[in-house]
């Protein structure tokens, strides 16, 4: 049974969100303020956030940015384009807006529970002509092996994970910082130059963009 935290101050929104989740047989846990979220996550096992960004004490944001391999959904009045795009450039993977379908948030719900199964259990992440190999800890371009340091290593598989979206440098220092203590944003721009460097001893193909002012993302 999967665990859903709901983080969610109205107490009517928060009710109806916990016996939508418990009729879909998800395990519930609350939370009605960004500091009481904080403290169940550090205890408690979770597989995905459903999240206010107007919250007591520390909002939204702030708890997406400190919040680690755990899918959010944001749950919000908050309408406006600019709001949407922030949020989900800060590390949100969905955003959707009060008043909520239920059918349509389960369905979301389902669709971030398979991504995050996927990603915990693939050995082989792959885009374009590109492999990388988990078990290995090996990039392939075009079937010849790269060498990549264990930071590169770690930039490359969030890339990955993440094909289609703009990953900002501040989150991905956040999505590495497991796997190395060495990198901040100007040592993260010199990480992306050597990878690119290495792959173009092998391709002429741009593999990794980067995205002015915000961070990189893969080439479409």
């Amino acid at each position: 049974m999967e665990t859903i935290l709901v983080v969610e101050d109205d107490l009517d929104i928060h009710n109806l969100l916990k016996d939508v989740l418990e009729e879909a047989g998800y395990k519930v846990l609350n939370a009605y303020s960004g500091t009481e979220a904080l403290m169940i996550i550090e205890k408690e096992e979770v597989d995905l956030i459903l999240l206010d960004l107007m919250l007591p004490g520390l909002n939204g944001e702030e708890i997406i940015k400190r919040i680690k391999n755990i899918p959010i959904i944001v749950l919000s009045a908050k309408i406006s384009q600019e709001d949407k795009v922030n949020t989900l450039l800060e590390g949100a993977n969905d955003y959707i807006t009060k008043p909520f379908n239920k059918e349509e948030l389960l369905a979301r719900i389902k669709v971030q529970l398979r991504i995050r199964e996927y990603k915990n259990n693939v050995s082989e992440l792959k885009y374009k002509d590109m492999i990388l190999k988990q078990d290995e800890h090996t990039l392939f371009i075009e079937g010849k092996p790269i060498h990549l340091t264990k930071t590169e290593y770690a930039i490359v598989k969030q890339l990955l994970l993440n094909p289609k979206q703009v990953i900002a440098k501040s989150k991905m220092l956040d999505l590495i910082s497991e796997d190395t203590l060495d990198c901040d944003e100007n040592s993260l721009k010199v990480h992306i130059s050597n990878i690119r460097n290495k792959i173009k001893k092998i391709t002429n193909t741009e593999y990794i963009e980067s995205v002015w002012g915000i961070g990189f993302k893969l080439c479409e």
